[in-house]
Protein backbone atom coordinates (compact mmCIF):
# COMPACT_ATOMS: atom_id res chain seq x y z
CA UNK A 1 0.00 0.00 0.00
CA UNK A 2 1.43 3.35 -1.04
CA UNK A 3 1.62 5.72 1.60
CA UNK A 4 0.23 8.65 -0.79
CA UNK A 5 -2.62 6.65 -1.39
CA UNK A 6 -3.31 5.78 1.85
CA UNK A 7 -6.35 7.80 2.96
CA UNK A 8 -7.95 7.30 5.62
CA UNK A 9 -10.51 10.20 6.33
CA UNK A 10 -13.40 11.81 4.22
CA UNK A 11 -15.98 14.13 3.87
CA UNK A 12 -19.11 13.48 1.33
CA UNK A 13 -21.80 15.06 1.04
CA UNK A 14 -24.98 12.86 0.70
CA UNK A 15 -28.18 13.74 -1.32
CA UNK A 16 -30.94 11.06 -1.81
CA UNK A 17 -33.76 10.94 -4.34
CA UNK A 18 -37.25 12.23 -3.76
CA UNK A 19 -39.84 10.07 -3.61
CA UNK A 20 -42.43 9.96 -6.88
CA UNK A 21 -45.98 11.24 -6.92
CA UNK A 22 -49.01 9.20 -6.55
CA UNK A 23 -51.21 9.16 -9.82
CA UNK A 24 -55.04 11.11 -10.07
CA UNK A 25 -55.95 8.82 -12.67
CA UNK A 26 -59.76 7.64 -13.56
CA UNK A 27 -60.32 4.58 -15.36
CA UNK A 28 -61.81 5.39 -18.51
CA UNK A 29 -62.43 2.38 -20.88
CA UNK A 30 -65.13 2.63 -23.46
CA UNK A 31 -67.73 0.68 -21.92
CA UNK A 32 -66.92 2.16 -18.56
CA UNK A 33 -67.01 5.95 -18.61
CA UNK A 34 -66.98 6.11 -15.12
CA UNK A 35 -64.72 3.27 -13.76
CA UNK A 36 -63.34 5.12 -10.61
CA UNK A 37 -59.74 6.02 -9.23
CA UNK A 38 -56.87 3.93 -10.52
CA UNK A 39 -54.38 6.30 -9.67
CA UNK A 40 -50.62 3.73 -8.66
CA UNK A 41 -48.25 4.75 -6.04
CA UNK A 42 -45.24 6.62 -6.77
CA UNK A 43 -41.71 5.12 -6.08
CA UNK A 44 -39.47 5.48 -3.13
CA UNK A 45 -36.34 7.80 -3.81
CA UNK A 46 -33.14 6.06 -4.61
CA UNK A 47 -30.79 5.71 -1.21
CA UNK A 48 -27.24 6.42 -0.58
CA UNK A 49 -25.59 3.08 0.68
CA UNK A 50 -22.57 1.83 2.05
CA UNK A 51 -21.52 -1.80 1.96
CA UNK A 52 -18.27 -3.07 3.37
CA UNK A 53 -15.55 -4.52 1.14
CA UNK A 54 -12.91 -6.54 2.76
CA UNK A 55 -10.63 -6.04 -0.48
CA UNK A 56 -10.45 -2.22 0.27
CA UNK A 57 -7.88 -0.65 2.48
CA UNK A 58 -8.33 3.03 2.13
CA UNK A 59 -10.94 5.18 1.13
CA UNK A 60 -8.65 6.89 -1.78
CA UNK A 61 -11.95 6.16 -4.35
CA UNK A 62 -13.67 8.88 -2.40
CA UNK A 63 -11.09 11.36 -2.19
CA UNK A 64 -12.19 12.86 -5.13
CA UNK A 65 -16.25 11.46 -5.27
CA UNK A 66 -17.11 13.57 -2.84
CA UNK A 67 -20.83 14.27 -4.20
CA UNK A 68 -23.59 11.32 -4.04
CA UNK A 69 -26.69 11.66 -5.52
CA UNK A 70 -28.85 9.08 -6.29
CA UNK A 71 -31.60 8.94 -8.54
CA UNK A 72 -35.69 10.21 -7.70
CA UNK A 73 -38.31 8.24 -7.65
CA UNK A 74 -40.70 7.93 -10.59
CA UNK A 75 -44.83 8.73 -10.24
CA UNK A 76 -47.77 6.46 -10.36
CA UNK A 77 -49.43 5.84 -13.39
CA UNK A 78 -53.13 5.10 -14.06
CA UNK A 79 -54.05 1.22 -13.81
CA UNK A 80 -52.79 0.88 -10.44
CA UNK A 81 -49.20 1.03 -12.05
CA UNK A 82 -46.75 1.73 -9.68
CA UNK A 83 -43.71 4.34 -10.75
CA UNK A 84 -40.02 2.97 -10.60
CA UNK A 85 -37.84 3.18 -7.46
CA UNK A 86 -35.14 5.61 -7.87
CA UNK A 87 -31.57 3.71 -8.58
CA UNK A 88 -29.56 3.54 -5.27
CA UNK A 89 -26.26 4.62 -5.12
CA UNK A 90 -24.18 1.98 -3.35
CA UNK A 91 -20.44 2.57 -2.30
CA UNK A 92 -17.83 -0.10 -1.29
CA UNK A 93 -16.30 0.83 1.72
CA UNK A 94 -13.64 -1.01 3.90
CA UNK A 95 -13.58 -2.81 6.64
CA UNK A 96 -12.96 -0.96 9.84
CA UNK A 97 -15.35 2.76 8.45
CA UNK A 98 -17.00 4.55 10.91
CA UNK A 99 -19.17 6.75 9.95
CA UNK A 100 -20.17 10.30 11.72
CA UNK A 101 -22.52 13.24 11.58
CA UNK A 102 -20.26 16.13 10.07
CA UNK A 103 -22.34 18.71 11.94
CA UNK A 104 -22.63 17.02 15.33
CA UNK A 105 -19.13 14.53 14.90
CA UNK A 106 -22.14 11.73 16.31
CA UNK A 107 -21.04 8.00 15.33
CA UNK A 108 -23.82 6.71 12.85
CA UNK A 109 -22.66 2.94 12.23
CA UNK A 110 -19.78 1.20 11.61
CA UNK A 111 -18.88 -1.15 8.77
CA UNK A 112 -17.39 -3.90 9.85
CA UNK A 113 -18.55 -7.35 7.94
CA UNK A 114 -17.79 -8.11 4.36
CA UNK A 115 -21.08 -7.46 2.45
CA UNK A 116 -22.84 -5.19 5.03
CA UNK A 117 -24.75 -2.55 3.88
CA UNK A 118 -26.29 0.42 5.89
CA UNK A 119 -28.40 3.01 4.25
CA UNK A 120 -26.42 5.87 5.46
CA UNK A 121 -28.97 8.67 3.72
CA UNK A 122 -32.86 7.30 3.17
CA UNK A 123 -34.26 8.10 -0.41
CA UNK A 124 -37.64 9.95 -0.09
CA UNK A 125 -41.13 8.05 0.54
CA UNK A 126 -43.42 7.58 -2.60
CA UNK A 127 -46.97 9.01 -2.47
CA UNK A 128 -50.31 7.26 -2.84
CA UNK A 129 -52.31 7.59 -5.84
CA UNK A 130 -56.06 8.26 -5.60
CA UNK A 131 -57.21 4.96 -5.29
CA UNK A 132 -56.23 4.86 -1.44
CA UNK A 133 -58.41 7.87 -0.67
CA UNK A 134 -61.54 6.06 -2.37
CA UNK A 135 -64.36 5.50 0.05
CA UNK A 136 -68.30 5.10 0.44
CA UNK A 137 -68.96 9.20 1.31
CA UNK A 138 -66.02 9.96 -1.46
CA UNK A 139 -65.72 7.64 -4.50
CA UNK A 140 -63.73 10.05 -7.03
CA UNK A 141 -61.00 11.36 -4.75
CA UNK A 142 -59.57 14.02 -6.82
CA UNK A 143 -55.89 14.27 -5.06
CA UNK A 144 -53.23 12.06 -4.14
CA UNK A 145 -50.03 12.33 -2.30
CA UNK A 146 -47.06 13.98 -3.24
CA UNK A 147 -43.85 11.99 -2.57
CA UNK A 148 -41.99 13.16 -0.06
CA UNK A 149 -38.33 14.50 -0.19
CA UNK A 150 -34.92 12.84 -0.16
CA UNK A 151 -32.28 13.97 2.38
CA UNK A 152 -29.57 16.39 1.72
CA UNK A 153 -26.48 15.61 4.42
CA UNK A 154 -22.76 16.09 5.05
CA UNK A 155 -21.52 12.75 6.35
CA UNK A 156 -17.90 11.64 7.73
CA UNK A 157 -15.77 8.33 6.71
CA UNK A 158 -13.03 7.57 8.56
CA UNK A 159 -11.29 4.61 8.38
CA UNK A 160 -10.00 2.61 11.58
CA UNK A 161 -7.73 -0.10 10.02
CA UNK A 162 -8.89 -3.96 10.66
CA UNK A 163 -5.66 -5.95 12.27
CA UNK A 164 -4.66 -9.14 14.24
CA UNK A 165 -1.91 -6.84 15.41
CA UNK A 166 -1.04 -3.44 15.87
CA UNK A 167 2.80 -2.35 16.53
CA UNK A 168 2.81 0.44 19.20
CA UNK A 169 6.53 2.57 19.32
CA UNK A 170 8.29 5.70 19.03
CA UNK A 171 9.46 6.95 16.00
CA UNK A 172 12.78 4.96 14.49
CA UNK A 173 11.82 2.04 17.13
CA UNK A 174 12.03 -0.26 13.92
CA UNK A 175 8.62 -1.08 13.54
CA UNK A 176 8.61 -0.72 9.60
CA UNK A 177 11.81 -2.50 9.59
CA UNK A 178 10.26 -5.90 11.42
CA UNK A 179 7.16 -5.39 9.01
CA UNK A 180 9.20 -5.37 5.98
CA UNK A 181 11.16 -8.96 7.84
CA UNK A 182 8.30 -10.99 8.56
CA UNK A 183 5.54 -10.20 6.36
CA UNK A 184 4.63 -9.01 2.58
CA UNK A 185 4.62 -5.34 3.28
CA UNK A 186 7.23 -3.09 1.77
CA UNK A 187 6.94 -0.06 4.10
CA UNK A 188 9.64 3.04 3.48
CA UNK A 189 12.53 2.56 6.05
CA UNK A 190 15.03 5.58 6.86
CA UNK A 191 16.92 6.46 9.39
CA UNK A 192 15.26 9.50 10.56
CA UNK A 193 11.55 10.18 12.70
CA UNK A 194 7.78 10.01 11.30
CA UNK A 195 9.56 7.89 8.05
CA UNK A 196 5.80 6.08 8.32
CA UNK A 197 3.01 8.88 7.77
CA UNK A 198 0.25 6.49 7.33
CA UNK A 199 -0.55 3.47 8.47
CA UNK A 200 0.80 -0.36 6.47
CA UNK A 201 -0.54 -3.49 6.68
CA UNK A 202 1.32 -7.24 6.15
CA UNK A 203 0.43 -10.27 6.07
CA UNK A 204 2.44 -12.67 8.28
CA UNK A 205 2.69 -16.12 6.76
CA UNK A 206 3.09 -18.74 9.90
CA UNK A 207 3.32 -22.44 10.11
CA UNK A 208 0.69 -25.16 8.80
CA UNK A 209 -0.42 -21.93 6.12
CA UNK A 210 -2.02 -19.98 8.83
CA UNK A 211 -1.86 -16.03 8.87
CA UNK A 212 -2.06 -13.33 10.79
CA UNK A 213 -2.34 -9.28 9.40
CA UNK A 214 0.03 -6.68 11.33
CA UNK A 215 0.03 -2.97 11.21
CA UNK A 216 2.46 -0.64 11.35
CA UNK A 217 1.42 2.65 13.25
CA UNK A 218 3.56 6.15 13.23
CA UNK A 219 5.23 6.44 15.65
CA UNK A 220 3.94 7.77 18.88
CA UNK A 221 5.35 10.94 20.97
CA UNK A 222 4.80 11.82 24.58
CA UNK A 223 1.77 13.84 24.53
CA UNK A 224 0.18 12.37 21.58
CA UNK A 225 -3.24 12.03 22.91
CA UNK A 226 -3.51 16.01 22.86
CA UNK A 227 -2.55 16.23 19.31
CA UNK A 228 1.13 16.42 19.19
CA UNK A 229 3.39 15.17 16.40
CA UNK A 230 0.85 12.90 14.26
CA UNK A 231 -1.81 12.98 17.15
CA UNK A 232 -4.76 10.93 17.29
CA UNK A 233 -5.12 10.75 13.63
CA UNK A 234 -2.99 7.16 13.95
CA UNK A 235 -4.25 6.71 17.71
CA UNK A 236 -7.42 5.76 15.63
CA UNK A 237 -6.40 3.05 14.38
CA UNK A 238 -4.79 1.15 17.08
CA UNK A 239 -8.33 1.21 18.54
CA UNK A 240 -9.29 -1.62 15.81
CA UNK A 241 -6.19 -3.95 16.02
CA UNK A 242 -6.87 -7.28 18.15
CA UNK A 243 -3.76 -6.91 19.87
CA UNK A 244 -1.29 -4.81 20.54
CA UNK A 245 2.75 -5.28 20.05
CA UNK A 246 4.92 -2.80 21.69
CA UNK A 247 8.56 -2.11 19.91
CA UNK A 248 11.28 -0.62 21.68
CA UNK A 249 15.02 -0.82 20.76
CA UNK A 250 17.40 -2.52 23.04
CA UNK A 251 19.59 0.65 22.82
CA UNK A 252 16.96 3.00 24.43
CA UNK A 253 18.27 4.37 28.05
CA UNK A 254 14.99 3.45 29.05
CA UNK A 255 13.09 0.07 28.18
CA UNK A 256 10.91 -0.43 30.98
CA UNK A 257 10.19 3.99 30.79
CA UNK A 258 9.51 4.21 27.37
CA UNK A 259 6.82 1.26 27.40
CA UNK A 260 5.24 3.19 30.37
CA UNK A 261 5.03 6.35 28.37
CA UNK A 262 3.79 4.62 25.13
CA UNK A 263 0.97 2.58 27.78
CA UNK A 264 -0.03 6.40 29.22
CA UNK A 265 -0.63 7.49 26.02
CA UNK A 266 -3.14 4.47 24.98
CA UNK A 267 -4.37 4.97 28.30
CA UNK A 268 -5.26 9.12 27.95
CA UNK A 269 -6.71 8.48 24.18
CA UNK A 270 -8.78 5.24 25.30
CA UNK A 271 -8.86 4.04 28.59
CA UNK A 272 -10.38 0.46 26.38
CA UNK A 273 -7.11 0.14 24.92
CA UNK A 274 -5.46 -1.37 28.33
CA UNK A 275 -7.90 -4.19 27.98
CA UNK A 276 -6.28 -5.57 24.83
CA UNK A 277 -3.60 -8.03 24.71
CA UNK A 278 -0.12 -7.06 25.00
CA UNK A 279 3.43 -8.09 24.07
CA UNK A 280 6.89 -6.30 24.02
CA UNK A 281 9.51 -7.00 21.29
CA UNK A 282 12.93 -5.21 22.05
CA UNK A 283 14.34 -4.72 18.76
CA UNK A 284 17.95 -3.56 17.77
CA UNK A 285 19.35 -6.70 20.06
CA UNK A 286 22.30 -7.37 17.56
CA UNK A 287 23.78 -3.86 18.77
CA UNK A 288 23.33 -4.95 22.46
CA UNK A 289 25.60 -7.86 23.98
CA UNK A 290 25.02 -10.27 27.17
CA UNK A 291 25.40 -7.95 29.85
CA UNK A 292 23.32 -4.75 28.62
CA UNK A 293 20.70 -7.67 28.19
CA UNK A 294 21.17 -8.68 31.87
CA UNK A 295 21.07 -5.28 32.87
CA UNK A 296 17.57 -4.67 30.49
CA UNK A 297 15.93 -7.50 32.26
CA UNK A 298 14.63 -6.11 35.83
CA UNK A 299 13.28 -3.38 33.78
CA UNK A 300 10.85 -5.07 31.33
CA UNK A 301 6.97 -4.53 32.26
CA UNK A 302 5.12 -8.17 33.37
CA UNK A 303 4.13 -8.82 30.17
CA UNK A 304 5.50 -11.61 27.64
CA UNK A 305 8.47 -10.04 25.55
CA UNK A 306 10.96 -11.50 23.43
CA UNK A 307 14.85 -9.83 22.57
CA UNK A 308 14.44 -9.91 18.07
CA UNK A 309 16.69 -8.23 15.64
CA UNK A 310 14.81 -7.89 12.12
CA UNK A 311 18.24 -7.29 10.57
CA UNK A 312 19.40 -10.10 11.74
CA UNK A 313 16.43 -12.16 11.78
CA UNK A 314 17.35 -13.03 15.40
CA UNK A 315 14.48 -14.70 17.44
CA UNK A 316 11.80 -13.66 14.55
CA UNK A 317 10.32 -16.99 14.45
CA UNK A 318 10.32 -17.28 18.18
CA UNK A 319 8.35 -13.65 18.00
CA UNK A 320 5.73 -15.23 15.78
CA UNK A 321 5.18 -17.93 18.16
CA UNK A 322 4.86 -16.12 20.96
CA UNK A 323 2.26 -13.92 18.97
CA UNK A 324 0.36 -16.90 17.80
CA UNK A 325 0.11 -18.43 21.17
CA UNK A 326 -0.37 -15.08 22.95
CA UNK A 327 -3.26 -13.59 20.31
CA UNK A 328 -4.55 -15.82 17.77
Amino acid sequence: MENQNFIDYVKIHCRSGNGGGGSKHYRREKFIPKGGPDGGDGGRGGHIILKGNHQLWTLLHLKYRKHLKAEHGQAGGGSLKTGADGEDVIIDVPLGTVVKDAETAEVKFEITDHNQEYILTKGGRGGRGNNHFKSSVNQTPRYSQPGTPGLEEWNILELKLLADVGLVGFPNAGKSTLLAAISNAKPKIANYPFTTLKPNLGIVAYRDNRSFVMADIPGIIEGAHEGKGIGIRFLRHIERNSSLLFIIPANSDDVGKEYEILLNECRQYNPELLDKKRILAITKSDLIDDEIKDWILPTLPKIPYVFISSVTNYNLDKLKDLIWSSFM
